[in-house]
């Protein structure tokens, strides 16, 4: 038996943890019938051990047999994390009677435990690869977060965690024992919006972690109702259509209650042009866009030689807006407008006007129709007066005899606004309604007057500026306007229409939704007429932002103004009960348009050409373009694809075809003014009213306007003749065309032409016929006649030398192409003797012919032959050559190609055309290339 009963506590030693640990024990029997010394020898003695378990890692030795002693250890590495402890039972077994062991005795049975000691084997590890937190700017924090790390050794020393430490220095954070974060000082998200900073972890056995973790701390400012996610700069590029402006826009409440919500989105675009961006062609050219009637009369036109009344005044020229600051005025010349506007007309302008400066406001004339001398009587006038919108209207005796209706005042704050509006006052006397800004606004005030006076005295009509004529020493301008005008004009005998009105004046940009349809439930919307004022309007906050995240900017011109529009938005909030509503501020962006790419206008055709004298006397005259190409195109950058060789990627411009409008397009005579008494220049009416363009005739030349394609103008131009009823005297007319886009923003290149008159070539009767004669290109033929009587017949019926001629030159042909065939079948040694033949064959009598060589065919370069052909088939058709001549042409076609194969026979390596020779009445052969 053991000396202890369940008494080991076997515990490891020595190597620890993953090593073999021994323990001695000490065995004595105690069994006083069977004692093993009287059995046997061997009886007392301890032989061996057993361990009763499965699997066990221990195995138990004997030491010392007679002591008992013995030894437990273990088989394998013993790891702690695996198992800590280990209970057995172990017995020992004596060394038995006989030697076959069959009378061994066993002890009672023992119960071994045995505890693992652990060592610090493994490091911390966090259980997350980083950490984030948000915290909001100007608080102290007790705790942001908690890390957290795990140890895997088995004993509480090293499986614990005892201490946490930020690594990161100079930082406003600390962290305790238990891995709580917390900041030291206020953060600022001014100062800095974000915080990274390292931690480790350490067991209780002081070993730091294998890797430290990432704590992220991001500082939000103090939550402020107002819209977030939204951009302030929002670029739009010409062309893109409708474009969201808001795609990510929503709005943080900060918990606050919020029963219902107004937003008000506003386009401001009082900078852009007159307001916003419109078109600007000519108001000549918006009115027929819009369909207005005809008849209308620009009282501010561009300055030119026919409307030099603007002159004088200041003007911006990218818009034609006239700026009037209370020293000028302008007179419109007798005739611009009749004199009687009936009792039905329109007056239509742009105004932008602020307050009057002076302390007494007096009236500052738009337009006046006064006595021009003797006395001041001012028989139709528009003004401003205190604010205040006023149209004097007083009709003659012979027109009405009784008290009626003169004045008419219309009270608008935006009168005085200093923004542009569009004006229209539409005269149904005595009816008189103002529209502005395509809204309908009645006069709050009308006086009556009496008729005037009927009179001799002539009136003068002014802009700008009252004509004061009598009951002063001087006649002057009174009544000075203090603004801006534009696009003033005047239709009489007519009103315009409430749907051109609203044409006029409507913007091409302003704010849009896209898709109506997917508007949440509850969203109520408007806009102003030129939508450049959006209001919405719901009690969910959720649909609220979604319906602002629809809303775009659209600006429908090909090439809009560039530049920035303001882009603001606002909100009104209504809180439930008599809570106290949060305060949402305003959100200020703005528009960059882009610039638009610029079109290359360019017009091409045949700079020269020359026509008989006929053709300028006939009814049509002559078609000056009948070829004439209008071209539009711009630069395309586009990358190269050869990358290897540069490294970068160079780039190319293409140039690519592009269709727009065109405004305008100019005809002048260069050189000098047309003389009406012998020359003019025709278009058709039809051609230009199928096309919806119109046009001015003058002695400086054509000019076509209206808005159209470009195919339109060619068509038009096509058809533009010049005529002359007398071009004996005349050598050469030149014309120059020039192309416009929106009102000169945009101009082609100034194509010239020249016309040349082709005139008969005589020569006097005393001319010697072997003188060289000079032909031009555009001729087919030289008469060199002996007498002015056989100039007339040749020109009408050849001559009997002529037709002699002809005979002679084809039989002769004839020989010579008989002579070149026989040459060509002939042996070689034969050569000399066939052109010693061959030359006797063509020695024929030429006593009564001269050659004559043009001397040109040096100088022709190489585009002479074109004009060459086509004067020469010009000639033939006005000539009117005979059947006979006809024939003769003939026979020289014959004879040059005869001639040519002489020529190739001979020579193999020549290159020179084939010459060309021709007869002319007179017997003389005119030979040229």
């Amino acid at each position: 038996c053991f000396k202890r009963e369940n008494c080991l506590d076997i515990m490891e030693a020595g190597g620890g943890e993953g090593g073999s640990a021994a323990t001695m024990y000490h065995l004595q029997p105690r069994d006083p019938q069977h004692s093993p010394s009287l059995l046997s020898p061997s009886a007392g003695e301890i032989c061996a051990f057993k361990i009763h378990g499965q699997e066990l890692p221990f195995e138990a030795v004997v030491l010392n047999k007679t002591s008992g002693e013995g030894r437990l250890r273990a088989k394998s590495p013993i790891d702690c994390e695996l198992q800590k402890e280990y209970t057995f039972i172990i017995q020992a077994y004596d060394c038995g009677a006989g030697p076959q062991e069959a009378a061994w005795k066993k002890s009672h049975k023992a119960v071994v435990h045995i505890q693992v000691k652990d060592v610090n084997e493994f490091a911390p590890t966090f259980k997350e690869p980083a950490y984030k937190a948000i915290v909001t700017e100007g608080k102290i924090y007790d705790s942001i977060l908690q890390v957290e790390a795990i140890d895997e050794d088995c004993s509480p020393q090293y499986s614990q965690i005892c201490n946490y430490e930020i690594v990161t220095t100079d930082v406003p954070f600390a962290i305790d024992r238990n891995g709580n974060i917390r900041n030291t000082e206020k953060l600022s998200y001014d100062k800095q919006r974000q915080y990274e900073i390292l931690v480790t972890a350490y067991d209780c056995g002081q070993k730091p972690a294998a890797q430290d973790t990432l704590v992220q701390v991001d500082v939000k400012p103090v939550c402020k109702p107002g819209w977030q996610d939204w951009t302030k700069r929002i670029e739009y590029q010409p062309g893109s259509g409708s474009m969201p402006l808001f795609p990510g826009i929503h709005l943080e409440t900060c918990d606050g209650a919020v029963s219902s919500l107004q937003v008000t989105a506003e386009l401001q675009t009082n900078y852009i042009g007159k307001g916003c961006d419109r078109e600007t062609y000519s108001e000549k050219s918006l009115q027929k866009l819009c369909g207005a009637s005809s008849g209308i009369i620009d009282l501010l036109p561009s300055p030119s030689a026919a409307t030099n009344w603007t002159a004088g005044l200041l003007v911006d020229s990218s818009e034609m807006i006239f700026k009037f600051d209370g020293r000028q005025g302008a007179k419109i010349p007798d005739g611009i407008v009749p004199k009687n506007l009936t009792d039905q007309f329109t007056i239509t302008m742009w105004m932008k006007h602020g307050p009057s400066p002076g302390v007494r406001a007096e009236k500052e004339t738009i337009l006046c129709n006064s006595d021009k001398t003797e006395m001041n009587r001012h028989h139709y006038a528009l003004y401003v007066h205190n604010c205040r919108l006023v149209f004097l209207l007083r009709k003659d005796f012979d027109q009405a005899d009784t008290f009626r209706p003169a004045e008419f005042h219309w009270k608008l704050d935006q009168i005085c606004d200093k923004e542009w509006h569009y004006y229209v006052i539409n005269v149904e006397f005595p009816v008189v309604t103002l529209y502005m800004d395509g809204a309908t606004y009645e006069p709050y005030l009308v006086t009556n007057d009496w008729p005037i006076h009927p009179s001799h005295i002539a009136m003068q009509l002014t802009v700008g500026a009252c004509w004061q004529g009598g009951e002063v020493a001087k006649p002057r301008f009174a009544q000075f306007f203090h603004g801006s005008l534009a696009s003033l004009t005047i239709r009489p005998g007519k009103m315009e229409s409430q749907k051109v009105i609203s044409c006029l004046q409507a913007c091409k940009e302003g704010l849009d939704i896209n898709s109506l349809e997917s508007l949440g439930r509850g969203i109520k919307y408007h806009f102003n007429p030129s939508q450049s004022i959006l209001v919405m309007e719901g009690d969910d906050i959720g649909n609220i932002n979604q319906a602002l995240q629809k809303v775009s900017y659209i600006n429908s011109r090909q090439f809009p103004t560039a530049g920035v529009r303001r882009l603001r938005l606002s909100s009104k909030v209504q809180c439930f009960g008599e809570d106290v509503c949060i305060s949402i501020p305003d959100v200020d962006a703005y528009i960059m348009v882009l610039q638009a790419i610029e079109p290359q206008i360019t017009l091409q055709g045949t700079e020269r050409f020359w026509r008989p004298a006929a053709q300028f006397e006939s009814a049509r005259g002559v078609t000056l373009f009948p070829d004439i190409k209008i071209i539009s195109t711009f630069a395309k950058t586009e990358a190269s694809g050869d990358l290897r060789a540069t490294g970068t990627a160079p780039k190319s411009a293409v140039l690519e075809e592009m269709l727009h409008n065109l405004d305008f397009c100019d005809i002048l005579v260069l050189g000098g003014d047309l003389d009406p008494r012998q020359e003019c220049l025709e278009l058709n009416h039809s051609e230009l009213h199928q096309r919806h363009l119109d046009a001015t005739n003058s002695t400086a030349g054509y000019s076509i306007y209206g808005v159209g394609s470009m195919s339109r103008y060619e068509q038009v131009l096509h058809h533009l003749r010049y005529r002359n009823w007398h071009p004996t005297s005349l050598e050469t007319r030149r014309f120059q065309i020039k192309c416009s886009e929106l009102n000169g923003r945009y101009t082609s290149n100034e194509f010239n032409l020249e016309v040349s008159v082709l005139h008969e070539v005589r020569v006097s009767d005393t001319e010697h016929v072997n003188h060289l004669i000079v032909q031009p290109p555009f001729l087919q033929s030289v008469y060199h006649p002996e007498t002015r009587s056989s100039i007339q017949r040749s020109s009408v019926v050849p001559s009997i030398a002529t037709v002699v001629i002809i005979i002679s030159v084809c039989m002769l042909v004839f020989v010579v192409a008989m002579g070149v065939y026989r040459v060509r079948i002939a042996h070689q040694h034969f050569i000399q003797e066939t052109e010693a033949a061959k030359e006797a064959e063509m020695d024929w009598d030429d006593s009564a012919l001269t050659i004559t060589v043009n001397p040109m065919e040096k100088h022709e370069g190489p585009g002479h032959g074109e004009d060459e052909t086509e004067g020469e088939e010009e000639e033939e058709a006005e000539e009117g050559m005979s059947s006979s001549s006809s024939g003769s042409d003939d026979s020289e076609e014959e004879e040059e190609e005869g001639m040519g194969r002489v020529r190739h026979g001979q020579s193999g390596t020549s290159s020179q055309r084939p010459e060309r020779s021709t007869w002319n009445t007179a017997g003389v052969i005119n030979i040229w290339k």
